[in-house]
């Protein structure tokens, strides 16, 4: 009897603290550096695996750049693994422009700041939430 006293309550607190983890949610914050001027407006995406490269993201925001900074913050962020793009839309149109060659006219980023020849792969941006964690990412 009391060693199955012993077994449910050992299981009964595996249970609840298994729970109580998966509610736990971070904060990411993110520092823009380098933006090249004040015009239109810098987008934000937070993407999983899922979501990389589409328009919306899990989380997403929209700021202006004042005084050459940008700060945004993602709240109640579940742990698991994420990547985070920007871009830099002087223009206002909401969308990333394109030189006839293929080349972006406007500035962007992504998490881990890599150096690229060819579109961005989630890989390449990736990161592991399991703390409130600090982002800077470079135009």
């Amino acid at each position: 009897m009391k060693t199955l006293a012993i077994i449910i309550a050992f299981t009964l607190t595996t249970f609840l603290s298994y729970a109580q983890d998966s509610l736990q949610t971070y904060t990411i914050s993110i520092r823009l550096e380098n933006p090249s001027n004040n015009r239109g407006h810098v987008l934000i995406g937070l993407h999983s695996a899922d979501t990389f490269m589409k328009s919306e993201g899990l989380q997403n925001a929209k700021l202006k750049v004042i005084d050459g900074k940008v700060h945004a913050t993602f709240e109640n962020v579940k742990p698991g693994n994420y990547a985070i793009m920007v871009f830099h839309d002087e223009n206002d149109n909401s969308r990333m422009d394109f030189e006839p060659n293929g080349m972006p006219m406007e500035s962007y980023g992504i998490s881990n700041n890599p150096m690229l020849f060819g579109p961005p792969t989630f890989n390449d941006a990736k990161f592991e939430l399991y703390e409130d964690t600090e982002i800077s990412i470079r135009f």
